[in-house]
């Protein structure tokens, strides 16, 4: 298969690659009502892959249309813990893999270059460093568990490499990291893993943590690229990135929002257009050799990664 002709990490060794944009947005695009759902769960826009896999289909084929090289998993919240939520806890396997196959199948459309399929890993929803009587109590076993069941969906569907985003706890990437290894241990297949935290715009994670320490306490664990990405647009991840790109060992992903969102009658709004967005990766990846892959999260559509598509198109021909 034409995916299979250049590994991911092949990839990023040889060139700058472009993930896609945002899911969410894209869904609340569609306008969808809550029988779209499974089982009439308003909102719960991973369970589009079982009760509306054309349209995710659709959200996937158009940022590959745009130029992605990569398109995610819609899995974000497709942990054990997550669909407990609804009720769909028993089939985490099952709709991980569901998942996968779905943007495989979409990525098998387009026989111009490689195309590669993410797995989105988001997080639990608890706070495991925490001493939040509800978020922190949590038995570190049941959320290794909890992440074990979706890399196994992740891992047995396809994906070319793992991505745990949007990370605002520190010792839950590291349980999430456990968790990718145990489950490639047990299956016998080795995948990519890249480790991502949110930073606010005085550059720390929720609980306090600096890019710093978070590099520190993750980047020997055998991951494959350390990144930043949500929470902020790139001015404010400036500082981080830069300090980064002055480490040693790992490739760096940065995939910020449409610039600082502002509330707008309850509404997030994300104001930096496709070519503003353009103008200041292109001045990351000028700066900072270490960046590997670009991409946008909240805030961004398909004609942002257009705008992304053809600022490295130009810049790798330089």
């Amino acid at each position: 298969m034409l995916h299979m002709s250049e590994s991911f990490l092949e990839a990023i060794h040889n060139r700058i690659i472009l993930f896609d944009g945002a899911m969410g947005t894209e869904i609340q695009k569609l306008n969808l009502h809550p029988q779209d759902f499974p089982k009439n769960h308003d909102g719960f826009n991973d369970g589009l892959v079982l009760s509306k896999p054309e349209c995710i289909k659709q959200i996937h084929r158009n940022y590959l249309n745009a130029g992605a090289d990569c398109i995610e998993t819609n899995t974000f919240g497709s942990s054990k813990l997550k669909l407990d939520e609804y009720g769909f806890g028993k089939q985490t396997v099952a709709l991980n893999k569901q998942a996968t196959s779905i943007a495989r199948d979409v990525c098998n459309e387009f026989t111009d270059r490689p195309r590669y399929v993410i797995g989105s890993i988001g997080p639990s929803g608890f706070l495991p460093s925490s001493n939040d009587p509800d978020l922190g109590q949590k038995p570190l076993e049941e959320i290794i568990g909890s992440f074990q069941l979706q890399v196994e969906g992740l891992i047995v569907g396809g994906v070319d490499a793992l991505l745990i985003e949007t990370s605002q706890d520190i010792l839950e990437v590291k349980l999430v990291i456990e968790s990718c290894k145990r489950t490639m241990s047990t299956l016998g297949l080795k995948v990519p893993i890249i480790a991502n935290v949110t930073l606010d715009q005085y550059g720390k994670m929720l609980l306090g943590t600096n890019v710093q320490s978070a590099f520190t306490t993750v980047s020997d664990m055998g991951i494959d690229v350390f990144g930043l990405n949500c929470s902020t647009g790139p001015d404010e991840m400036t500082p981080s990135v830069s300090w980064l790109n002055e480490q040693d060992n790992l490739p760096i992903l940065v995939i910020p929002n449409a610039g600082m969102p502002y509330n707008d009658a309850g509404k997030a709004i994300y104001k930096m257009t496709p070519d503003e967005l353009a103008i200041k990766l292109e001045n990351f990846i000028v700066k900072f050799q270490k960046i590997k892959i670009i991409g946008g999260c909240c805030g961004t559509t398909p004609d942002h990664i257009a705008k992304l598509r053809k600022m490295l198109d130009q810049y790798q021909k330089k």
